[in-house]
């Protein structure tokens, strides 16, 4: 149940046409495949998550919830560019005889998956019964479909959309702007940026957010003047927490990574695309997200064949699909079972 590293032996080009070398790819496995081969779940993680699921959604994936290694053969892969065993900015960098920093290749949502594609290959895994994702994550799963959709047989698509909005991408670039704005982001060290990369994690929190979280869970005790507000203190406790395990390369790479989604570049078009998807999917949107709102799930939904599409009631916003895994739990208990059927609701 550790971590595993998958090295590919050739080089790896990407939709740009730069090259990695010896791309690695780390990931996680929990359980056993069975002897129908019909009980892979495989996992798709979000902008700064790791292959280690059991981790970061807690009350979906363990030992004692719906999708558990008892039942289930659960992978997750830590995807190219981010910080967690993968190879991004911090890897060696065989033509300078240095760490990337700065110069590591440009990446895209169908670039990650590709590479994931490559893992799949090497585990022997010939069709996935359930591939979920949230956010970035579900970015993957969604292009995943169309790019092959013979091995999905199932896909939950959680809190994401066809493609990026001009609303996200502007988030995106405030945070970039906070980085680039670190006088130490020009250095060549793993710590350049990081000052930078905590301011850019506040303005994240914002659009994971909404007002109604913060009025519940950071108002002030009392109508005295504070020396420090609650708020205050919780961005900067959110950047610093951040900066303890991340690097600004990385946050860097995957936000650009994040505005590179759209499922109808180089392809007929958007609602093309969404009509090669043959899995059955579920997808699921949250009521208060600001990032990316239900609007985008319901196009999804209209648009992806033998799509039902699912609203949760949330006071996290778009963190919703990670804190909600009960409500997220409940929906998705049929989807274990074959011939399973779901009606829309409302939680």
């Amino acid at each position: 149940m550790g971590r595993k590293i998958f090295t590919y032996g050739e080089e790896f080009i990407t939709g740009k046409g730069e090259i990695l070398k010896n791309l690695k790819i780390a990931y996680h496995t929990y359980g056993k495949l069975n002897r129908e081969k019909d009980n892979v779940v495989w996992v798709c993680h979000a902008l700064t998550g790791s292959s280690d699921v059991f981790e970061w959604w807690p009350g979906l994936f363990g030992r004692n919830e719906l999708f558990n290694p008892d039942e289930h053969f659960i992978i997750c892969a830590n995807i190219p560019g981010s910080c967690y065993g993968s190879t991004g900015p911090l890897s060696y960098n065989q033509e300078t005889d240095k760490p990337y920093f700065h110069d590591f290749p440009d990446i895209t949502v169908r670039d990650i998956v590709v590479a994931l594609d490559l893992l799949r290959k090497h585990l022997g895994i010939e069709k996935i019964r359930i591939m979920i994702g949230g956010s970035l994550g579900g970015f993957q799963g969604l292009d995943w479909a169309i790019l092959r959709p013979e091995i999905i047989d199932q896909l939950v698509l959680i809190a994401c959309g066809a493609k990026i909005s001009p609303w996200a991408v502007a988030f995106n670039e405030s945070q970039r702007m906070a980085i680039e704005g670190d006088p130490s982001w020009k250095e060549e060290s793993s710590e350049a940026g990081l000052e930078g990369m905590k301011t850019a994690r506040s303005i994240a929190l914002l659009s994971y957010r909404n007002y109604l979280t913060y009025k519940e869970s950071q108002a002030e005790p009392s109508d005295e003047l504070p020396e420090t507000f609650k708020a205050s203190s919780y961005q900067r406790y959110q950047g610093l927490k951040l900066s303890k395990r991340f690097n600004a390369f990385s946050y860097h790479i995957l936000t650009r990574v994040l505005d590179s989604h759209n499922v109808g570049r180089n392809r007929k078009s958007v609602s093309d695309a969404l009509s090669r998807i043959s899995a059955k999917t579920t997808i699921i949107g949250i009521s208060t997200d600001l990032l990316f709102p239900a609007v985008e799930q319901k196009y999804l939904a209209s648009t992806i064949k033998n799509a039902e599409y699912f609203e949760i009631n949330s006071l996290y916003g778009h963190d919703g699909f990670l804190t909600e895994t009960s409500k997220i739990s409940r929906l998705l208990a049929g989807i274990t079972r074959t011939q399973a059927v779901l009606e829309p609701c409302l939680i």
